[in-house]
């Protein structure tokens, strides 16, 4: 069977996804998706991922013992352990913990997918395994896929287009049946490989994060296929991939 494939940038898309049944890939490039990725590669049990402030400070209140991280406007939040940077997401700090997230677009993709059977987070990082991942739970379960581009706040994002690309090369064309907007995405990485980092970086949300002081994050997560990883969603929280028999729900 031929697997269906499409972007999905509204609410209404999102939950006409659900309903089929598709395998959801949310992408939050820079830097949401990026630093999950990274924190679950470096040993962290798993990543809960929160809407607000407010609900990732009440969670931490009942697990004192999970480490609180996040942003708003790219700057963590007063009294947070970390921010959002995935270079912050070392082994020594996350290894054997529970990390609650709460950012401004990508933890709200996540949390706006969950009724998904199938929920992957993909990023820059960890781009061929996510398609891979995502090509065999489709064709296992005979239905389509959708990647979700977070965007930022709401709005179109260069890097995350992009990388919806690199995810897409990884399909083989014989197995799917690409929307318009899957292929434009996929010509896009296409013609921008060869200079990936110079054109992420000249993006808006790359030049904010840069005046911000994270340009060696807008590097790091621009990265090809560092990690094999693949983070999946399992009830409230994020887990790899081959985790996500087990049962890790915490309630919010």
């Amino acid at each position: 069977m031929n697997v269906p494939t499409n972007l999905v940038f509204t609410a209404k898309d999102v939950a006409k996804a659900v309903q089929n049944g598709d395998v959801i890939i949310v992408i939050d490039a820079f830097r949401c998706s990026s630093t999950i990725v990274t924190a679950l590669a470096n040993g962290a049990e798993g990543v809960i991922p929160t809407r607000t402030v407010k609900e990732a400070r009440r969670l931490h209140e009942k697990h004192p013992e999970f480490i609180l991280a996040g942003e708003r406007r790219g700057i963590k939040p007063r009294g947070f352990d970390l921010g959002n940077s995935p270079l912050e997401f070392i082994p020594q700090k996350v290894r054997k913990k529970y990390v609650i997230l709460t950012t401004t677009s990508g933890t709200k993709a996540i949390i706006s997918s969950k009724n998904a059977k199938h929920v992957l987070t993909g990023s820059f990082l960890n781009a061929e395994a996510t398609a891979k991942a995502a090509l065999e739970i489709a064709q296992q379960s005979k239905t389509g896929i959708s990647v979700l581009p977070a965007g930022t706040n709401g709005r179109f994002s260069l890097e995350d287009f992009i990388c919806a690309g690199a995810i897409a090369e990884n399909f083989l064309v014989n197995n799917f049946e690409h929307s318009d907007a899957v292929s434009a995405a996929s010509l896009a990485f296409q013609r921008v490989r060869t200079s990936l980092d110079r054109v992420l970086q000249s993006g808006q949300h790359a030049r904010y994060l840069t005046s911000q002081g994270f340009k060696e994050d807008v590097k790091f997560c621009s990265q090809l296929n560092v990690f094999r990883i693949v983070p999946s969603l399992k009830g409230e929280t994020v887990i790899p991939l081959n985790e996500s028999s087990l049962s890790h729900r915490h309630e919010s």
